[in-house]
């Protein structure tokens, strides 16, 4: 018998020493055919139970140079303090590996972003306060993010000015952007589109910049205000 999408069957797992018999649907997946999603003997809520936190995803997005790594860095040491576990996606980190197939043109980035994503989403299902840290320039590409986890999404917007950022230029990229060295630079030759409904938005206070303990503390208030770090 040949079995299609809407064929069901069945498997069995053990749950709570207890031999279970579950429905299965066969389904298409992209380029993935006959697949199964397998169900875990281990729920979300049981991880979270466990860890005495809600998985979340805590996506950090701006310019290059705008703060966003060390806010990352701050906010996964505070967390760590308060004996939550987190996990940070470093936008330069996963083209280390997952992402090193990548470049910088409009349709990797968006796939570098939707892979980034989906990590993150296994993160936030495991428990885990997933940081990533990431430019993410495109708009599309970030809501397409908000709408795997509609729940646990927070977006922090680093809005920090674009001179800021280029007189910080911790990296060199500014200036070689300016030189012509580097194309699709964003912010200097390739746009960047800020959210237009963030849950945060991080930005100067009188021309100055608060400190990377302040940021942290501001996000991580926001996740106990909204039940993340359950007590």
């Amino acid at each position: 018998m040949k079995l299609s999408f809407s064929d069901p069957t069945h498997i069995s797992i053990w749950i709570r020493g207890e031999l279970k018999t579950r429905e299965v649907k066969m389904s298409t997946m992209g380029n993935s055919t006959n697949i199964f999603w397998q169900e875990s003997p281990v729920g979300k809520l049981e991880r979270q139970k466990l860890l005495n936190q809600k998985g979340c995803v805590v996506w950090i997005t701006g310019l290059s140079g705008s703060g966003k790594s060390t806010l990352a860095c701050s906010l996964s040491r505070e967390l760590h303090t308060r004996g939550k576990l987190s996990y940070i996606l470093d936008g330069d980190n996963v083209r280390h590996g997952l992402n090193k197939d990548l470049g910088f043109k409009a349709e990797d980035r968006t796939e570098n972003i939707r892979r980034v994503g989906e990590v993150a989403k296994l993160f936030a299902d495991a428990g885990l306060i997933c940081i990533a840290s990431l430019i993410s320039p495109y708009r599309k590409d970030r809501d397409a993010c908000r709408a795997m986890l509609p729940d646990a999404f927070i977006e922090v917007f680093m809005n920090m000015p674009l001179a800021l950022c280029e007189e910080r230029d911790p990296k060199g990229l500014y200036k070689l952007a300016r030189a012509g060295k580097i194309k699709g630079f964003t912010g200097i030759d390739d746009p960047y589109e800020p959210p237009l409904n963030c849950e945060i938005e991080l930005n100067q206070k009188d021309g100055v910049c608060p400190t990377p303990s302040a940021m942290a503390e501001e996000v991580v208030t926001y996740l106990e205000d909204k039940g993340y770090l359950q007590d």
